[in-house]
């Protein structure tokens, strides 16, 4: 299996931020080290004709020039900065070579990515540019996929990519998040969109999982799948309003790959969120998705062959 990075290009964040940039680069050295059969590369940053698939022009000339007023600046949340900006181009790039890679090993992962929050001409939640969005319209006009639902696990709902795709009957955007979290402003419901209570454990949480499988494969036929696997659905996660355990996200994963893998659909993750103070919890969350994203594809996840991509 294939796993793509981009912690090279780190923000400079000031002291005591509280989104913890470091993980990124954790769960690669700890890939690097247990898991030497998956192939760790850097992919080339998404260029602004591919971001215009979903992002309008004038977002991504002030984005990429700094150009961008106080307040949406303060959306954000990061101080801008060229590495910002190159970040999350080379973000977007991998979710793209983490959708390539899937549909020819079953499989395949960005161990960032899932910038959900970013709409088509503005960004917030730490979140610049969506990669998912871009990624689905870009696997649709390169012919590999026709039908892409995402499957959006990060504890806050996925506001910008419904408002990306929510004229497009071609995407279903399915998000379980807590009801009383981010976003506050600018909410627009997706295809799907589960609402849970604070406090909500391992038990509610699987069994709403269930259920909003079973009324997506009921309303739309996807022949891939993107997956956002966020951390910060864990108890420990001071952004999350959640009570997972660590055993219950790895059984939320393994009913997501084996919901893929009763329908032979490819599966590309999207790391999400994860903001525990303790930053090896949410590594070893994110390691256990890596691992089970191993095993979909030895086991030869995708059993349907997907379109033939274009010339």
């Amino acid at each position: 299996m294939k796993a793509f990075y981009s912690d090279r290009f780190v923000l400079p964040l000031p002291d005591g931020h509280r989104f913890p940039m470091a993980k990124y680069r954790l769960l690669r050295e700890r890939i690097a080290r247990d898991l030497p059969d998956v192939a760790l590369a850097e992919p080339p940053p998404a260029t602004d004709g591919v971001l215009a698939l979903a992002h309008t022009p004038d977002w991504i000339e002030r984005l990429s020039l700094g150009r961008l007023s106080a307040l949406e600046q303060r959306a954000i949340g990061f101080p801008w900065s060229e590495a910002m900006v190159e970040r999350s181009r080379r973000s977007v790039g991998a979710t793209i070579a983490a959708c390539r890679a899937a549909l020819q090993d079953g499989a395949s992962v960005n161990l960032a990515g899932g910038t959900h929050h970013a709409g088509p001409d503005r960004g917030e939640g730490f979140c610049c540019l969506n990669d998912v969005a871009v990624a689905a319209r870009l696997m649709q006009a390169e012919r590999r996929a026709t039908r892409v639902a995402i499957v959006d696990l990060d504890v806050h709902q996925g506001n910008g990519s419904a408002e990306i795709l929510r004229n497009d009957p071609s995407v279903f955007t399915l998000s379980i998040h807590g009801a009383r979290n981010f976003p506050f402003r600018n909410r627009c419901d997706g295809d799907l969109d589960v609402d849970l209570p604070d406090g909500t454990g391992d038990e509610a949480y699987l069994d709403a999982l269930d259920l909003a499988l079973a009324a997506m494969i009921e309303r739309f036929a996807p022949d891939f799948l993107i997956y956002l696997a966020g951390a910060d659905v864990y108890d420990g996660d001071r952004l999350g309003r959640l009570s997972l355990s660590v055993p219950g996200i790895a059984e939320r994963d393994r009913r997501v790959f084996a919901f893929a893998r009763e329908r032979g659909l490819p599966v590309a993750v999207a790391m999400g969120g994860g903001y525990c103070p303790d930053i090896d919890r949410i590594v070893d969350i994110h390691f256990g998705t890596v691992v089970q994203a191993r095993e979909h594809a030895a086991g030869g996840g995708a059993r349907r062959g997907p379109p033939s991509p274009a010339a």
